[in-house]
């Protein structure tokens, strides 16, 4: 038989889990390495609630796996010395696991890399470890444009708007990748399982309050609260304020189908411990103006559904915050962004940067790309 690897944390074993290994089950007889608890603190920020010992011992006991191991290697790639000893002939990951960097591994090593969708068993319900965690709907946001004019170092020198949208958590989003999971948890702290009933921009400022309190030293912007609360699409005005002096709010279903049917997202390294994307700062009203141009453009373009400019103004409103925040990519990441961008019209980083999801506008499908389901009115 083929040797098949899989490697992954498996924190909270669950029927997705299981679903996935028997499926990768079978290609042949199925390896899995798994995160040391070290490793999952560095990358999603907590410890596993069950300890890698535990972990190994469940996952060796199912008959759809041949052996389990504990990887020795650090970061997102902690599996390296594992692959070389196993050699194995094909390389499994499901379709939020997918990370450029796995598949030029694997690449380079001759191995057949494959990206499963994540089906659940007949009858099941599809289950991740984060949704066990939290039992939460919270959503999590996307900021199509604009993002960094919600702070008044930036919206001081010129006014400008941020474009957000409410995502439904329909996948495990990684933690520290810029989709507001800071913010999501306060939430989730907060409300719970789901946002409360009342009015939306209320609830965004109780959330804005609650993320910063008296003392805060770096405040969150509050287009992470307002993008998790309102739902649809929203164009936040910013001018001289931690709050938008204005929300425009589009809830057309046209418009939000569209914006579905061409955003597609890859999951990248997860942010690091160490990155501080506040430091070697270039902040200049030329940079402030440019990005509210882009955002400005982005708005406009979505609003006539124009494809082609979509994509245009949504990488320069990337570029205007890297010119501004150079700490949001290094070189390898550009290198990786530059391997994935040749098909798409226009593409940025979630959030801050640092890692996280790249977003592609497209007019086609792209591969074991992730799309993201936008949260309407009608849904908390």
């Amino acid at each position: 038989m083929k040797k098949v690897f899989v490697s992954g944390c498996f924190d909270l074993l669950h029927s997705g889990h299981i679903a996935f290994l028997e499926q990768a089950a079978n290609f042949g007889a199925l390896y899995v390495c798994i995160g040391s608890d070290h490793t999952v603190y560095d990358l999603k920020g907590r410890y596993p609630v069950i300890t890698q010992d535990e972990r190994r011992y469940m996952i060796q006991a199912l008959k759809c796996v041949t052996e389990c191991r504990i990887n020795k290697g650090s970061g997102i790639l902690d599996f390296e010395s594992e692959l070389q000893e196993i050699k194995p002939e094909i390389f499994v990951v499901n379709e939020d696991g997918n990370t450029p960097a796995k598949a030029a591994l694997c690449k380079s090593m001759g191995i057949e890399y494959k990206v499963l969708e994540r089906i659940p068993s007949e009858g099941l319900p599809v289950r991740s470890t984060t949704s066990l965690r939290t039992n939460s709907i919270i959503p999590f946001r996307i900021d199509l444009a604009g993002g960094w004019l919600d702070q008044p170092y930036v919206n001081n020198l010129f006014p400008g708007s941020v474009l957000t949208i409410s995502i439904e958590p329909t996948l495990e989003f990684n933690n520290r990748s810029g989709m507001s999971s800071s913010t999501r948890n306060k939430a989730i702290e907060l409300w719970k399982a789901q946002l409360p009933e009342g009015d939306a921009e209320q609830l965004a400022k109780i959330l804005f309050s609650y993320e910063n309190p008296p003392g805060t030293q770096n405040i969150a912007g509050s287009q992470d609260a307002l993008g998790i609360v309102l739902p649809g699409l929203n164009n936040l005005h910013y001018n001289q304020s931690y709050w938008p002096h204005e929300i425009e709010s589009v809830e057309e279903e046209e418009i939000l189908s569209w914006i579905e049917n061409h955003l597609y997202l890859i999951p990248l390294d997860p942010r690091q411990n160490d990155y501080d994307v506040l430091k070697n700062t270039h902040i200049t009203k030329e940079g402030a103006a440019a990005l509210a141009k882009a955002a400005q453009g982005c708005w406009e373009s979505i609003l006539n559904k124009d494809l082609k400019n979509f994509g245009k103004y949504f990488l320069d409103s990337f570029n205007a915050q890297v010119a501004m925040f150079p700490n949001m990519v290094d070189a390898t990441l550009l290198a990786t962004i530059n391997t994935l961008t040749d098909k798409a019209l226009g593409y940025k980083l979630s959030g801050a940067g640092g890692g996280g999801y790249l977003i592609l506008v497209s007019e086609t499908p792209i591969e074991n790309a992730i799309q993201i389901k936008i949260r309407r009115k009608n849904l908390l």
